[in-house]
C-alpha cells in the first residue's frame, strides 16, 4: 500500500536527518519523538487520518532538515558525558 511505503520512507528520513544534529539533546529528542509518534499511530487505518498524519510528518521532517543543517553550522566543540566513548 502506498501510505505504508510513504510512512516507512518518512520514518527513515526522520531518523536520517535526526542523527545529523550535533547537539545530543536535540538529536535524542527528534529520534525519541519519531519512535513514539509512529508507535502511537501504527494502527490508524482511516485513510483521511493517515493522510493528515503523513502531511504532519512531512512538515516535521522539513523542520528537522532545516534545524539539523543549522545545528551543523553552529555546533559547539563540546561533547556531553553520555556521548563520550570508553577508551579502556
Amino acid at each position: 500500500e502506498m501510505s505504508q511505503s510513504e510512512a516507512l520512507s518518512l520514518y527513515r528520513n526522520l531518523f536520517r536527518y535526526g542523527k545529523k544534529f550535533s547537539n545530543y539533546n536535540f538529536r535524542e529528542y527528534v529520534l525519541r519523538r519519531a519512535r513514539e509518534d509512529f508507535r502511537l499511530n501504527r494502527n490508524v487505518s482511516d485513510p483521511s487520518k493517515v493522510a493528515a498524519l503523513l502531511a504532519e510528518g512531512q512538515t516535521n521532517l522539513n523542520i528537522v532538515k532545516r534545524q539539523a543543517t543549522l545545528s551543523s553550522m553552529f555546533s559547539p566543540e563540546m561533547e556531553y558525558v553520555v556521548e563520550k566513548r570508553k577508551s579502556g
